[in-house]
């Protein structure tokens, strides 16, 4: 049972100390943002097949993490049969036409997120009342949810509204550099490529697949486009660009990424307020909870105004673990509800994001309505939001407008790029991958660099708004004040690259072998080894051999490695993933909660 509140605390995990074994990819993550949140302790890195996590002490009883690869006796194993299995290598692959793995440890680092999420919330619920619980969760699980929105659109009732076939950025100037173009703007779009003298047909062709390439991975515009940025200098691409509004982004090394980090962690937390709660607060929020709750969150509500993926996540995951969570929509409802592919007419790429959430429609540009949202706001627990830098402040919504009205608010904002980096670009998923160095993170060497089309950062941005909104409830829990929290997709970034960005530190290239994590191709399929017997099973050619035989004849040598998902629909008749997905009301396909209780 939780202490009474220390009014000293500056950190939700200081008095606590933590014990970490485990396979280093995962409790590196785990470790790293423990002590960041305020714990003491040492890891021990061992490549096991789980690893374990305790913190104790603060007047808790002690919480125990569980992670693991995959399921007891499967196949998954690693970083590289995790994505092999749950469709991270088919859809990282769709620009190149065939799968192929991730070279950073994509599951690993959201696997990690998720055992500190599951750690957080189970003090959440020791401090407001519940036992203590043993938290599990697995690299498969955060794979699933990784690819949840890609896996909802292959299950719906409706193909998809753009082509899936091989292509799209990074463009090339004429000078050799690469960069990435973003516009959420068909004008924009159509007044770049007009700037640079490109057939109209291109341009119009190229908007669709251009537009929809967060939705589908890939982006299959016309050769042309690509002809039209190697004719032209950088210098006349960024002036098309300044005259069109739309932006592009030079690829940053991981190098010149290094060279400006200034070692911020992922997330920041800031007691809101004067006046401490204590008492009163800390016997309300216990009250809250019903003695019958089996998940941590039970009682509390979060008030999301949210878009597009990673603000959306962050309150999906809030609502698994038994948050109440309230969407504040526009009149008419999020336009992201028809977006096709539909499941009994509704998004199925939407219902990943936000099923069983409630909705209520807010004009913010109205008061009338604001003053309605302020009044929410102060009955709620959590308000997150992910609107444009500045934006809630000019509506009179920012985090000291609403302390004012409630002040153990826990006010969350998940942003692009935390006001860290000087003239950053849009502060979209693409666009953080490309000035961070991503680009050449996921690819091995003797690849040209290049941001994954795959949606890794608004994913991992939205795993660490959570875990921040987290960390954000214990920190009110232990102090009796409200506190502002801030995510961002340079956090997540920054999460994702540190084992790359260690390597650029010590002097070493910090970009993977040649063929790294490419998976072999069989006579009917693919298959992907394990990264440590990878080497040994690309001497062996298995093209004339069946997926099945195939991995009986590594097998038979001692090699592990597992079939390549390349249809995400084939997941929910999957072995290695028995009962991880059901369909919700709409018939839109779910993956399980990443974590487990006991």
């Amino acid at each position: 049972m939780a202490s009474p509140a220390i009014s000293q605390t500056v950190r939700p995990l200081d008095t606590l100390s933590l014990s970490i074994s485990g396979p280093p990819q995962i409790t590196s993550v785990v470790a790293q943002h423990l002590r960041l949140l305020g714990a003491q302790g040492e890891a021990t890195g061992q490549q096991n097949a789980s690893g374990a996590i305790t913190l104790t002490g603060g007047g808790y009883d002690t919480a125990h993490a569980t992670v693991t690869w995959g399921r007891p006796g499967s196949s998954v194993v690693d970083e590289a049969t995790v994505q092999a299995a749950t469709g991270v290598m088919a859809v990282h692959g769709r620009r190149d036409g065939s799968p192929r793995g991730l070279a950073a440890d994509y599951a690993a680092t959201a696997t990690g997120v998720l055992a500190v999420q599951g750690l957080l919330a189970g003090l959440v619920g020791q401090a407001r009342g519940m036992a203590a619980t043993h938290v599990t969760t697995s690299a498969d699980r955060a794979g699933l949810l990784a690819v949840s929105q890609y896996l909802a659109a292959a299950g719906a009732d409706e193909g998809e509204a753009a082509e899936l076939a091989p292509g799209g950025p990074p463009f090339t100037s004429s000078e050799g550099v690469l960069f990435e173009l973003e516009t959420l703007d068909p004008g924009a779009w159509a007044a770049f490529w007009r700037a640079l003298d490109a057939p109209a047909e291109a341009m119009r062709a190229g908007w669709r697949p251009f537009q929809f390439r967060y939705a589908t991975a890939c982006a299959p515009f016309p050769q042309a486009l690509h002809t039209v940025t190697r004719t032209h200098p950088l210098a006349r691409i960024r002036q098309a660009a300044a005259l069109s509004g739309a932006e592009v982004c030079v690829l940053h090394t991981l190098a010149e990424r290094f060279a400006e980090a200034d070692g911020a962690p992922p997330w920041s937390l800031r007691p809101l307020g004067t006046e401490g709660l204590s008492t009163s607060f800390r016997a309300a929020s216990a009250g809250q909870m019903s003695p019958d709750a089996v998940l941590p969150l039970a009682g509390l509500t979060v008030l999301e105004a949210g878009r597009r993926i990673q603000a959306p996540l962050a309150a999906h995951l809030l609502g698994l673990l038994g948050a109440e969570v309230i969407r504040i929509e526009p009149p008419g409802g999020d336009p992201l509800r028809g977006m096709p592919p539909a499941c009994s007419g509704i998004s199925a790429r939407w219902l990943a994001l936000n099923r069983g959430k409630k909705a209520v429609e807010i004009d913010i540009k109205s008061e009338a309505d604001r003053r309605a949202l302020r009044g929410m706001a102060g009955e709620a627990d959590v308000f997150l939001h992910n609107w444009a830098p500045g934006k809630a402040a000019e509506l009179g919504l920012d985090s000291d407008d609403l302390a004012r009205i409630n002040p153990a608010l826990v006010y969350a904002y998940t942003g692009g790029w935390a006001d860290r980096i000087a003239d950053a670009p849009m502060g979209t998923d693409f666009m953080v991958q490309a000035r961070t160095g991503v680009g050449e993170a996921v690819r091995p060497e003797g690849e040209i660099p290049a941001p994954s089309l795959m949606t890794l950062l608004d994913v991992l941005g939205g795993l660490h708004g959570a875990e921040a909104v987290l960390a954000g409830l214990l920190l009110r829990e232990r102090t009796g004040r409200g506190v502002r929290v801030d995510s961002s997709l340079l956090g997540a970034a920054d999460t994702l690259t540190a084992p790359a960005l260690a390597r650029v530190a010590r002097g070493e290239n910090p970009r993977l072998p040649a063929g790294f994590r490419h998976p072999l191709p069989t006579a009917d399929g693919w298959i992907a080894p394990c990264d440590d017997t990878a080497p040994a099973a690309t001497a062996h050619d298995l093209r004339d051999l069946s997926t099945s035989d195939a991995l009986a004849r590594l097998g038979s040598l001692g090699l592990t490695a597992t079939a390549v998902t390349t249809d995400l629909s084939d997941l929910h008749h999957d072995p290695r993933f028995a009962g991880s997905i059901s369909r919700d009301a709409h018939g839109a396909p779910a993956v399980c909660d990443p974590w487990s209780f006991a």
